[in-house]
């Protein structure tokens, strides 16, 4: 199996990787953030290969995703929805360091984190997700960060927690929607806009932010955060290395084997494996 790849300087290679299991002789420990939408439960084929490869998993459910009984309504902050991230990493020992892997919209928590525990993280992985140094601070911010489905409607349903002539609380793809938008190669959550919304960093902190090794791995059949999307992404804030994964925006589902080696390279690149 062949998957394409570019650096940082825009130079491209080929990466000859097969679906045939490594095995792992350090403690290298991968934490794995889903997107909106999603839960821990997203990332089960990556964790089993990762996990039968020797190496420590981490899957987090954030705040009212997965198995988190919050009402998505009720999260009305980023700093509330990222909980469970930064929770956990200010646990860490200050001498371990974690492989942090971000999909889709779970690529914000990942740069949340980036500004608060820069020292705890040997790689940040952003897989088809939104890369963006401070968030959402600018119009520019959101219009290369937020897909398009998103800011339309005629694909979402909005909801209203906070009653109809307040900002939309929650967010979800309409089930007709669902398989060809975000599984159209490989289940229903609403997730809380008005908190992602809110995702801003770098204020008072992250002087560490750009000491950071970052690793982008693009989905080029994305229907949901479009390459041409993660491409600007990428321009403005360019990471060490670019992998190209052909998939669709779910690839923990419909490329499982092919993400994992690409996970391992990327975390090789940074001599984390």
């Amino acid at each position: 199996m062949l998957i394409r790849s570019e650096d940082a300087m825009g130079e491209k290679n080929v990466i000859k990787v097969t679906s045939s299991v490594f095995i792992s002789s350090s403690p290298a420990h991968f934490v794995l953030v889903h997107g909106i939408g999603g839960g821990a439960w997203c990332w089960y084929k990556v964790r089993c290969l990762l996990e039968s490869s020797g190496y420590k998993v981490t899957c987090l459910d954030l705040k009212s995703a997965g198995i988190d009984q919050s009402n998505p309504d009720s999260i009305l902050s980023f700093e509330e929805y990222n909980k469970p991230l930064i929770d956990f990493l200010s646990d860490l020992p200050q001498d371990q360091k974690v492989i942090l892997v971000g999909h889709s919209a779970g690529g914000m928590s990942v740069t949340d984190a980036i500004h608060r525990f820069a020292k705890k993280i040997a790689v940040a992985i952003y897989v088809g997700a939104t890369m963006l140094r401070s968030g959402f601070r600018t119009d520019q911010d959101v219009k290369d960060g937020v897909p398009e489905l998103f800011k339309t409607g005629d694909m979402c349903e909005l909801r209203y927690g906070l009653g109809p002539d307040q900002p939309p609380t929650s967010i979800v793809i309409k089930k007709e929607f669902q398989h060809r938008m975000a599984y159209h190669m490989s289940p229903q959550e609403p997730g809380p806009l008005q908190a992602l919304r809110g995702a801003k960093f770098g204020e008072g902190g992250g002087q560490g932010v750009d000491q950071v090794r970052r690793v982008y791995i693009k989905t080029m059949h994305d229907r949901i955060l479009k390459p041409e999307q993660q491409e600007v992404m990428i321009q403005r804030w360019p990471p060490s290395n670019v992998f190209v994964l052909e998939s669709d925006h779910s690839p923990f589902f419909s490329a499982p084997f092919m993400l994992f080696n690409l996970l391992l390279k990327a975390a090789s690149s940074a001599d984390c494996i």
